[in-house]
């Protein structure tokens, strides 16, 4: 869903109101969890977001089917907070309210988001080759990997860290030796 001015004023109280029943629980990192899975589902699953974007689907099988999707050990106020998504006809946002939150989260815990873009799959140590460098950047003290696999880039990768772009592709390389020799 496109993030506009209506979205963000309905996405923005919720990710904090659900923010500050986390910190008030100490619950922060497992609301994370969640939160960050309950996202990961919905960029992975056009069928999940039609639909919680479908208001011809009954409340109640919305909320069957989150709670099948959560599962029974999740958190009483996490629960309770998404069954007031939906009895508030805001289960659409959901996506946005997760990423919200985990921006929050971030936030309070001094981490940057670096999306990573490669050919073919990170291994370990190239995962933390990229988390120290990102590091070594932004003086944050964590790092979360968001990381796809774009076979367009031949070999390397492109790491993104907010508005700041590394492009250490080898696409990015030829891009760069061509505009020098075309100079």
């Amino acid at each position: 869903m496109k993030k506009g001015l209506v979205s963000g004023q309905i996405v923005q109280p919720y990710a904090e109101a659900i923010m500050a029943v986390a910190n008030e629980h100490d619950l922060a990192q497992v609301f994370g969890e969640t939160m960050r899975a309950l996202q990961n589902l919905s960029e992975e699953s056009q069928e999940m977001r039609d639909f919680f974007q479908s208001p011809v689907i009954k409340a109640q099988d919305h909320k069957a089917v989150l709670m099948s999707i959560c599962g029974e050990d999740t958190n009483a106020y996490l629960k309770n907070f998404l069954m007031l998504l939906i009895d508030k006809g805001r289960i659409a946002f959901l996506a946005d309210i997760c990423e919200q939150y985990l921006e929050l989260l971030r936030e309070q815990t001094n981490t940057v988001l670096a999306e990573v873009s490669s050919a073919t799959e990170l291994n370990d140590s190239q995962k933390s080759a990229i988390t120290d460098r990102v590091k070594s950047m932004t003086s944050a003290q964590e790092v979360e990997l968001k990381t796809r696999i774009d076979p367009n880039l031949i070999g390397g990768v492109i790491v993104k860290v907010g508005s700041q772009v590394l492009d250490a592709s080898l696409r990015g390389q030829l891009r760069r030796i061509s505009l020098s020799l075309s100079a």
